[in-house]
């Protein structure tokens, strides 16, 4: 009886040390440098990491703690966000500047986080300035761990896609151009992982696939500002994943993408052996501009790829109408395990009410004589003091003020209010978000911290009246939405991560002219249980310079 006990012990001992096992590590080191590129065919000046463009991959598990130490050697400040890492009780290292000092020239900082609960495709991204429209971008793929299954067959290989749209113009010139009030307009191109490619040009790869092998294909939208489509000449795309949620695997010639958004899908090398083009067209302007590269087969004996193009999707209203349709085909997979064995299903949002709705609109407008962009007629300004650590300090009414703007837009669109926008969230709340877009130009929008219940996409204005065509059954979870011309879009979300977090648009222009708030989440606790301690060693800056330390949050 007593050796039983002991065993018995034995077994517990070991059962709880794998319990309390921490989730595995891994380490980066970063260099961050100015570099020669010629993503349009000729040189100029652009972000690389380690050297490299796009930038070097995260490949990592859910779970795991990502250490990431990002030597900053530019001329001007720096800070690099993980665009839908959720980062849970953590927005010390979110990257945006309402959260974080900038890494200064010649300084470094050591990112902690950990890709909780969390698979998918994501990136990382410079917010600092427009050093986004340099590069400074790479990978982030969340594998799920082994005991969770994963809704298809383990692909032959995986294949990172970066789509951008292109300035020749330097992002320190296209700063320049917004600071004097001005817009930095059209693009002058797209690019494909940092190249551009033309029908009959001699391009080398961009990825190989041997025939009869299904891939892996995780497709990122980077631009600043350019929705796009894309499509493999020959192929169908089966859409498995979409930023980080499985969805059911629809069968696609061509997909729309827009900025800021990721997906993965299926292709199989089942056609010819030879070399087929990946194209890529903008979208929603009046005179398109399209990519290609190249995609070869192992066995396809040199075979150029024939010149004739898929087509693109339709254009204008009809092309709306097109890619809404398309968007109301993404669902989420009711039966597929998500990061957790539990089926993403299982939460079902579509029955619980809603504590607040806020009713976001965006606007154009001048004010004196520049260019700013707003949110129900406020438009951001950063602050010399992030207002995470303003808050944390217990200084916030030095900074700003919460909740300027309200729940709905005012009934006087015109005057605009420049200030750090801040809005006072209660923890855990189920909120409503609607976006509802008046401009003659596409909208994105992202969310960082959360993800949000994408029910409903439509034309015309919103009212309370349109949530019967909600989605509240499979509508995807995801962390961006598209918002067409003249049209709305709504998501739901518990707004359940304690933290600062940023709604931004990601047409970055807008961004930094002001089209963003911060969401304070605040626990009504200083507990740890919803939020970690600011980290040590974490940059001061601003008012808190100096000062003292406040009380650390307690235990659980």
């Amino acid at each position: 009886m007593g050796r039983a006990c002991a065993t018995s012990a034995v077994v517990l001992l070991l059962c709880l040390s794998a319990v309390i096992a921490e989730d595995p590590y891994l380490f980066f080191t970063w260099k961050v440098t100015y570099g020669t590129i010629s993503p349009m065919g000729f040189p100029q000046q652009g972000i690389l990491i380690n050297g490299q463009f796009p930038g070097p991959m995260i490949n990592c598990t859910s779970n795991n703690n990502i250490i990431v130490n990002v030597f900053n050697e530019l001329d001007e400040p720096l800070l690099l966000t993980w665009s839908g890492i959720q980062q849970r009780k953590n927005s010390w290292v979110d990257g945006t500047i309402g959260t974080m000092c900038p890494i200064m020239p010649g300084t470094n900082f050591t990112y902690k986080m950990q890709v909780k609960d969390q698979i998918g495709t994501y990136f990382y991204f410079p917010t600092t300035g427009l050093q986004r429209a340099a590069g400074g971008y790479g990978p982030i793929n969340v594998h799920s761990r082994d005991l969770i299954p994963v809704p298809f067959d383990s692909p032959a290989d995986e294949f990172n896609v970066f789509i951008s749209d292109w300035y020749n113009k330097g992002h320190k010139t296209l700063k320049k151009i917004l600071d004097s009030g001005h817009t930095i307009a059209r693009p002058d191109g797209v690019v494909i992982n940092g190249k551009h490619g033309k029908v009959g040009d001699k391009i080398d790869p961009l990825f190989t696939m041997e025939a009869g092998k299904t891939y892996r294909y995780r497709v990122c939208n980077v631009g600043m500002r350019t929705s796009v489509n894309f499509r493999f000449k020959g192929h169908t795309m089966t859409l498995v994943e979409m930023e980080g949620s499985h969805t059911i695997q629809n069968v696609y010639d061509s997909l729309d993408l827009h900025v800021g958004q990721c997906l993965s899908v299926l292709v199989t090398a089942d056609k010819e052996p030879k070399d087929y083009y990946l194209v890529v067209s903008s979208r929603f302007f009046k005179q398109e501009f399209s990519t290609v590269a190249i995609i070869s087969y192992a066995n396809g004996n040199g075979i150029t790829a024939s010149p004739e193009l898929p087509p693109s999707p339709p254009e204008n209203t009809e092309g709306i109408a097109w890619s809404i349709n398309q968007f109301r085909s993404f669902r989420w997979n009711l039966t597929a395990s998500a990061a957790r064995p539990n089926p993403q299903g299982s939460y079902h949002y579509g029955q619980i009410n809603i504590t607040r709705t806020i009713k976001l609109v965006n606007s154009k407008s001048y004010v004196d004589g520049k260019l700013r962009y707003a949110l129900n007629g406020v438009s951001h300004i950063n602050t010399d003091t992030p207002l995470k650590l303003a808050e944390y300090f217990g200084i916030s009414e030095k900074v700003f003020k919460y909740d300027i703007m309200g729940d709905t837009p005012p009934e006087n669109g015109e005057k605009v209010t420049l200030a750090p926008n801040v809005v006072n969230a209660t923890f855990r709340n189920f909120v409503e978000i609607v976006f509802e877009n008046h401009e003659k130009t596409i909208q994105t929008y992202h969310l960082d911290g959360h993800s949000f219940f994408a029910v409903a996409i439509e034309a015309g204005r919103w009212s309370p009246e349109k949530r019967k065509n909600y989605n509240l059954v499979d509508a995807v979870s995801r962390h961006s939405i598209q918002v067409y011309p003249n049209s709305w879009a709504a998501v739901m979300t518990t707004l359940d991560n304690a933290g600062m977090w940023n709604l931004r648009s990601d047409m970055w222009e807008r961004a930094y002219l002001g089209q963003q708030l911060y969401f304070s989440v605040l626990s009504p606790e200083r507990s740890l249980r919803d939020e970690h301690n600011l980290p040590d060693k974490q940059q001061l800056c601003g008012l808190v310079k100096g000062m003292s330390m406040p009380p650390p949050y307690s235990g659980f």
